[in-house]
Parts: structure tokens; sequence; C-alpha cells
């Protein structure tokens, strides 16, 4: 088999990555087979395996992140540093967050459900099983804490769960499960992606740099240093069960920072191609001479 399983990690903005990464892989004609993501990563891969092409999922992307409903959003005023052009204009915008913000404490999440609805209607909505390519999304359970690596339903609900950030965007209702993002429990499905028929594993890791930090001085700063520390762990541990890990240069950025997406786009291209000779290893790679290193794998990790 000369296809690549890809496990595709959670990052918000810095998960468009992916699709420099797609776009790379389709440039040098390696074929992905099956792909498994998370959160931003389930979001990128759902797109690319409904569509079949990183050029449309791209297009995709963009036109999301030029609709007004983005604007609407002020997504931006959850950054840490942000350009204005007036001080009065910044002042009321930041205002208008806050007081969003402390009315959201008495609800489940930022965003209630019927904005939700409207964010995730981008998304189409159909069944997992008819996609161009293997696909799967990881969410987790907040009732039984279980990883559940969804392959069937709803394309929209299953991405809509994996990418439901606690606190930002309620929790997703399907079956028995009551499912919030998939980061909170797998970072980066590396293992995953083989139960959807994948013989191995490139792995696209765009967690969070962990560095030591000033303190933080407000509840924004304290929910994403504990996410990128949360996320840091399990990506660490969880990437063992990956043949290959890259891992584009946009770990210093901020989930938020959209207003970078071509640059982080171009980031994930330079990743495949910097990792190139390795990646066209691992796709050419004897599936027995594969399954022999991974078996001594878990004798040496």
């Amino acid at each position: 088999m000369n296809g690549i399983g890809l496990a595709l990690g959670g990052g918000g903005a810095r998960g468009l990555a992916h699709i420099g990464v797609l776009k790379a892989l389709e440039k040098e004609k390696i074929k992905i087979n099956a792909i498994t993501g998370c959160s931003m990563g389930a979001i990128i891969g759902g797109l690319y395996a409904y569509y079949g092409n990183a050029s449309d999922v791209e297009n995709h992307v963009f036109k999301i992140l030029k609709s007004p409903l983005v604007k609407e959003l002020q997504i931006g005023e959850l950054q840490e540093e942000k350009e204005t052009k007036h001080f009065f204009d910044d002042l009321i915008g930041q205002m208008s967050f806050k007081i969003k913000a402390f009315k959201s404490l008495q609800n489940i999440s930022f965003f209630n459900e019927k904005i939700t609805r409207k964010i995730f209607k981008e998304i189409p909505d159909t069944k997992i099983e008819k996609l161009k390519i293997k696909f799967s999304a990881i969410a987790t359970d907040l009732i039984s804490g279980e990883e559940i690596n969804f392959t069937r339903g709803s394309l929209r609900n299953v991405v809509r769960a994996s990418a439901a950030i606690p606190g930002f965007f309620p929790p997703v209702t399907i079956k028995d499960y009551y499912l919030i993002d998939g980061s909170a429990s797998e970072s980066v499905p590396a293992g995953r992606v083989k139960e959807i028929g994948a013989d191995r594993v490139l792995a696209v890791d765009v967690t969070h740099c962990l560095k030591a930090i000033d303190k933080p001085v407000n509840i924004i700063e304290i929910l994403n240093r504990a996410e990128d520390i949360t996320s840091f762990h399990l990506s660490k541990e969880r990437l063992k069960n990956a043949d290959l890990v890259i891992r584009p240069k946009v770990r210093k950025l901020s989930w938020a920072d959209f207003n970078y997406a071509k640059q982080i786009i171009k980031k994930g291209e330079d990743a495949v191609n910097n990792n190139l000779e390795e990646i066209r290893k691992l796709a050419n790679r004897n599936s027995y001479i594969l399954e022999l290193e991974q078996y001594l794998k878990r004798f040496t990790d």
C-alpha cells in the first residue's frame, strides 16, 4: 500500500497549516488513504475528504474567514496583541467583548446554540461513509471522559463535536454522548487513523510551543496557558504512535491568529518540502518492514 494515513492535530488558526500540507502532498503526488482529525484538524481533514483536493478546501476556508459572521464573532478580540487603527474603536470593541464574556458566565458556553449552528452550517451535512477519502474525527465525551473516534454519521455534526472548544462552543449530543473538543483527550490523533485502514501514519503537529512565560494576568491568558500545557503533554505521548511527525513553524502563533491565514498555509507547505525525502520513504516503505519497525518501536519508546 502506497497511501499514507494523516493525523491532523488541533490548534485553531495554527491548524490552517494542514491546508498547506495537503497542497504540498498533492503536488508531489503522494496519495492519502485516510485522515483522522481533531478540532481544526477535523475541519480541514473533513473538508479534504469531502472535496478530494486542497484548492477547494482553501477556497472554502477563505470564504468563511471573509464572511460577515466571522467578523461578528470578534475572534480577534481574544488575541494577546491586536493592531488597531483608532483608540476609540478599539475601546468600544473591547467593552462589547467583555460584556458578552460576562453574560456567558451564566450559560454553558460563550457562543450560544443558535450562533454555533450558523458557524458550522458551512460544513457539508453529508455522511462520513460517503466521503471521497476515509475519514474520522476525535471528540471527547464529557460524561464518561471517553475518547470517541467517529467513523460514521453526519460530517457536520461530528466535526462540530470535535471542534467544540470548552467554554466557547456548547457541547454536542450524538447518541448518548455529550461531546466537546477532541483536544481534551487527543491533541494529535496519531494512533486512531489506523482504525480506518492506514498502515502508516504521518502526523502534523501544530500544538502551541511550550516555554516559560510571564505570569498570566487574566482569564483568557490562563485558559490559553492551561490548554497549551495539556496539548503539549498529550501530543508528546500520543505522537509515539506516528511513523513520521512534521511540525509546521506556526507553534508560536495564537490559536486566534486567523489574520495570518495565508502565511500559516505556506508554513504547512514548507513543512512538507523540508521533510519530503522522509515522507517519500514512508510512502514507499515495504508494508512488512514497516510492520516490523512498528513492533520493535513499542520496546524502544
